[in-house]
């Protein structure tokens, strides 16, 4: 057994006995805590498995932005689970149970781990993708070629599927008006001098990391969604730090939800101008018929930034609806 696989065996290991702690613990701020540890553990585990873009976005959504919007939602329920009485957990016990017997079944079809002769090494657009692709599109990183050019229509979708997500929150919960959020007083305030220091020192650092996984997502692991989240990010730390108050005057929700939509309009707007080219939905070659390849870099460079604009956006929009909102104690 090697080291590599022993790794492989301890994530899993922590994996399991996270999935198992949260289970039991009834206190819901160390079930946001132990579900950010979750994410953390399986964004190692697909860096260990080289699908690093799928780390990246797992350890920035699932470790980072997710438990600061489970902190925000504690401020407006309990922070201790509801005892569920036994006669509604075995049912859900069962089905549980007949799921992942199912799953197990299912996981005997599988080929076995690691041959070179499994069909994802042997299908043609296997090749097509990881050979090909350097000529037809151009770039280097070949997630995001698959992600941009040839799935484009259905990263599209979920673009739209985050702006519809955001609309929908916001429309239950408000437009993040502040209803009784309780202030800091000064003397905390006062007593909190390195952690604003610190902030201060780290925000243009992390804007500007976004801003580098934003534009070089074609040549290494990034792109619009995880660069959004990581600028995002950078603005939830100011909230956190200074107050929601500062960050809504530095970035205000009027200015925000035209944002939102921009993202969608930008990636929209570039299928519907290679429609006008004469092309089909998304072709970016027909951004410069004397050079596809560089009308697919340019193809892929729009419409990344309309993801950005749009989870940036969808992001912040969805921690003030939360912060915004009175706290309750219980």
């Amino acid at each position: 057994m090697t080291g590599w696989m022993l790794i492989d065996i301890a994530l899993f290991a922590i994996l399991v006995a996270t999935g198992i702690a949260i289970a039991q613990i009834r206190q819901l701020f160390a079930v946001a805590m132990l579900s950010g540890i979750f994410s953390l553990t399986s964004a190692c585990i697909f860096v260990m498995q080289d699908a690093v873009d799928v780390a990246f976005t797992e350890a920035a959504v699932g470790a980072g932005m997710t438990t600061v919007l489970f902190l925000g939602a504690l401020a407006l329920t309990r922070t201790r689970e509801k005892e569920t009485p036994r006669t509604r957990s075995l049912p859900a016990l069962l089905v549980a149970a007949a799921t992942g017997a199912a799953l197990v079944y299912a996981s005997q079809d599988l080929p076995a781990f690691g041959i070179a002769d499994s069909p994802v090494q042997t299908h043609p657009v296997t090749e097509r993708y990881l050979v090909t692709s350097a000529e037809e599109i151009g770039v280097p990183n070949v997630v995001t070629s698959v992600l941009a050019s040839y799935r484009g229509y259905d990263t599209f979708g979920e673009v739209v599927v985050i702006f519809t997500a955001a609309i929908a929150v916001l429309m239950l919960l408000g437009h993040g008006a502040t209803r009784g959020v309780e202030e800091v007083p000064p003397p905390m305030r006062d007593r909190q001098r390195v952690l604003r220091v610190v902030a201060k020192l780290l925000i243009p650092y992390i804007l500007l990391f976004g801003l580098y996984v934003q534009f070089h997502g074609d040549y290494g692991p990034g792109g619009g969604f995880q660069a959004g989240v990581i600028f995002a990010a950078g603005v939830i730390l100011y909230a956190l730090v200074f107050g929601l108050d500062a960050a809504r005057s530095g970035v205000p929700m009027r200015v925000l939800r035209p944002l939102a939509a921009t993202g969608v309009v930008v990636y929209g707007g570039v299928g519907v101008a290679t429609l006008m080219l004469g092309g089909s939905f998304l072709d970016y070659n027909r951004l410069a018929p004397d050079d596809p390849a560089a009308g697919q870099h340019l193809g892929i460079l729009l419409v990344e930034l309309g993801v950005g604009i749009t989870v940036t956006a969808a992001m912040i929009m969805l921690f003030y609806s939360f912060a915004g909102r009175g706290v309750r104690r219980s």
